[in-house]
């Protein structure tokens, strides 16, 4: 895949706008008229899920500028609301947002990766 441009406009057939249509199957977490959230295909941890906002966005930067109020505490919400139901919040988790190139974002739809179910390490390797 190739890295994400988060200036670059929404692509409607990216994969998560597919599986948030119904035209991609996935395994559903949660789902509510803000968010979506469904287990990753490749977790990195014995919990991991995405979580996604509904609307049209390429990135955080991009959700943050042009999402309103509602959809914003909507969807920050259900990232808690999903930590919460998969029983991450103790011992702890993390939350990863990938954007652009430089942050490894490899679909341009605005996700939230929740990982955790075990001790996770350093968060990014020290540059060489």
């Amino acid at each position: 895949m190739t890295p994400v441009d988060p200036a670059a406009p929404y692509d409607t057939q990216n994969v998560f706008a597919r599986i948030l249509r119904g035209d991609l199957p996935c395994d559903k977490v949660y789902e509510d008229d803000w968010a979506f959230a469904f287990n990753d295909i490749a977790p990195v941890a014995q919990k991991h899920v995405l979580v996604l906002p509904k609307g049209a966005y390429v990135s955080w930067d991009d959700f943050s500028a042009r999402a309103s109020d509602d959809e914003i505490a909507g969807f920050v919400r259900a990232v808690g609301t999903v930590a919460r139901q998969l029983d991450l919040v103790e011992p702890g988790y993390r939350m990863i947002c990938n954007i652009g190139a430089d942050g490894g974002q490899m679909v341009p739809h605005l996700h939230v990766h929740l990982v955790g179910g075990r001790m996770l390490g350093a968060m990014v390797a020290p540059a060489g």
